[in-house]
């Protein structure tokens, strides 16, 4: 390694302890935009390379965000979740509460801790497609046939990455209530349980198919990702007690905020054997 190597490393690392001060200090908060590569070399007295070098390692660990070419800011940290399998207990009992208390809250809100109101974005997008062949064999439909695609975006504070989950239901099953068709009626007290309550259906299953891989780029972009952070996928399958599968929800979340938590009651022997 030469010198001007060496030099160029301690450089980037000086940098990048002087923007972390200014961070730690509140200086820079989070969603503010840093100085431009060229502003932060001529600042410290470094060349670009430096710069550049400082800045993509405060990205790495997650203290930076933005994407190459484009602005840079303080990451504002993602919302930390735990999710469990219990959850969906809850969200069945619910179904049969009164209004007034499926709208205080749901189990959504209650994995994350922050409230509907309080969130810096809640949209849900409604839209009726052929479905894709993987949910249409998921959901057991025969070719050709329909389902409302629901995209559920939301994002707790402004610049932070947004959560994004995608749902799918039979369009032939659902459309005898054309309030489910409504994304204006969003959110629903009660959730998806509830809306198919409201057309007979009672859930007797849900199987979560759970995967990881690498995100791709708009989901680096949109859930604001650091480099090599996988993401956990899940696949979320609703069967009625009929055993026909109901609802598919894909539930992408990056790995750097999520904990996934599995209960298993097993069943007791019987004290007399």
């Amino acid at each position: 390694m030469t010198e001007s190597t060496k030099g160029a490393r301690g450089g980037a690392q000086r940098l990048a302890d002087a923007l972390m001060a200014q961070i730690e200090r509140g200086v820079l908060r989070p969603g503010d935009q840093i100085p431009t590569i060229a502003a932060l070399a001529e600042q410290y007295g470094v060349n670009k390379n430096t710069a550049s070098k400082a800045v993509m390692n405060l990205k790495a660990t997650g203290i930076l965000s933005g994407l190459a070419g484009g602005y840079t800011w303080v990451r504002v940290p993602p919302q930390h979740k735990k999710r469990s399998n219990e959850r969906y207990h809850a969200e069945k009992a619910s179904v049969l509460l009164p209004t007034s208390q499926r709208s205080n809250s749901g189990v959504s809100e209650s994995d994350s801790g922050i409230p509907l109101k309080a969130l810096h974005e809640d949209r849900a997008e409604y839209s009726v497609i052929e479905a894709p062949d993987d949910v249409r064999e998921a959901l057991k439909l025969p070719s050709g046939a329909s389902v409302l695609r629901r995209v559920y975006t939301r994002q707790h504070a402004e610049r932070a990455g947004v959560d994004r989950s995608t749902s799918y239901l039979p369009y032939d099953v659902i459309k005898v209530n054309p309030d489910l068709l409504d994304s204006a009626r969003e959110p629903w007290p009660g959730g998806t349980m509830h809306q198919l309550h409201t057309i007979g259906v009672e859930l007797d299953k849900i199987v979560d198919h759970v995967t990881a891989d690498m995100p791709t780029a708009d989901e680096v972009r949109d859930f604001d990702i650091p480099p090599h952070v996988p993401v956990i996928r899940i696949r979320k399958i609703s069967y009625s007690t009929d055993g026909d599968p109901v609802e598919l929800m894909d539930i992408p979340i990056p790995a750097d905020r999520i904990e996934l938590i599995y209960t298993t009651q097993l069943e007791r022997w019987n004290a007399a054997d």
